[in-house]
């Protein structure tokens, strides 16, 4: 059996100051303990022109709470005019209450600088990419994975920061957010090994959920442990959900532990984050007939 860790604060942890900064109860930013709090979004966004973008844009407009993003969100250059022109008329909409994470695609901007410059202080330092906030009972925590950029493995400055990050909450409940999914289907190769510390020190730490992109289609998993072993007693539920409006990948052969997948439908996962547990819903844009969703509790 798994316990939770609530050690004494004794590291000056860099969070962002979502209660401080946003003072619209609709947006489910100021969300406080004991209260049911929204996440909602996908990854893999924005093109110029696509219908998909819009529509899955659309899909927000009727959904209040945190809009997360998990990466290559404006384009394949990431630049700051894919933003201001793709991503801003779209998703852009719901820029206030959005807390993105970087992806591969945005660093082909040197630096991610047009990522960083569009979403300005929501988006973390720029030197990093990785931040944490807390929404009801809910800590979260957002991550970079673009490890030839930034260092995603054991001892680096992300792992120790991440470590530290998860000691110091007291938050029942954690979930984590970044670009490359640890498991994913494919002909040849199933398993993303640099992004294995983040998945120890959340299963060390008791989290629940972890959700990407970088795959352009929806995979939600059972509960795992680190090394893909299924584990529905103390695992994380993996989210892959790079469906926000580049195109869909065709089907690879199913990853072990897969409860679910698709890959002809746009459309956003909207997270239900409750005092001791979470739903999930699969919501698709117009036209997509494909959903998924179901709850369980928190460790």
């Amino acid at each position: 059996m798994m316990y939770r860790l609530h050690p004494i604060r004794l590291l000056a942890i860099a969070t962002i100051g979502i209660t401080a900064a946003c003072g619209d109860d609709s947006d489910g930013l100021t969300a406080t303990r004991g209260q049911t709090a929204v996440l909602v979004g996908a990854g893999d966004i924005a093109r110029c022109g696509s219908e998909a973008t819009a529509a899955t844009a659309a899909l927000l407009d009727d959904i209040p709470g945190v809009v997360f993003t998990t990466g290559d969100n404006a384009g394949d250059d990431g630049s700051l005019a894919s933003y201001e022109q793709c991503y801003d008329p779209t998703w852009g909409r719901h820029k206030s209450r959005t807390r993105p994470a970087p992806g591969n695609h945005d660093y082909a901007a040197p630096g991610a600088a047009g990522y960083f410059q569009y979403f300005g202080s929501a988006a973390g330092d720029p030197s990093k990419g990785y931040y944490s906030y807390d929404v009801g009972d809910w800590h979260i925590v957002v991550l970079n994975s673009v490890s030839d950029v930034v260092d995603t493995s054991v001892g680096s400055e992300q792992e120790r920061w991440l470590r530290a990050d998860l000691a110091a909450t007291d938050k029942k409940c954690v979930l984590a957010y970044w670009h490359h999914p640890r498991f994913y289907s494919h002909a040849r190769w199933t398993k993303n090994f640099a992004v294995l510390p983040f998945w120890r020190a959340l299963y060390e730490a008791g989290a629940e959920i972890v959700v990407n992109g970088h795959f352009h289609l929806y995979e939600r998993y059972a509960p795992q442990d680190p090394d893909g072993g299924l584990d529905r007693e103390n695992g994380i539920r993996q989210f892959t959900v790079g469906t926000g409006g580049h195109w869909l990948y065709s089907e690879q052969p199913a990853a072990p532990n897969i409860e679910a997948r698709n890959n002809d439908t746009y459309g956003v996962l909207k997270l239900t984050l409750e005092p001791n547990g979470y739903a999930w819903e699969f919501i698709p844009a117009a036209g997509g007939s494909f959903t998924d969703s179901g709850r369980d509790t928190c460790h």
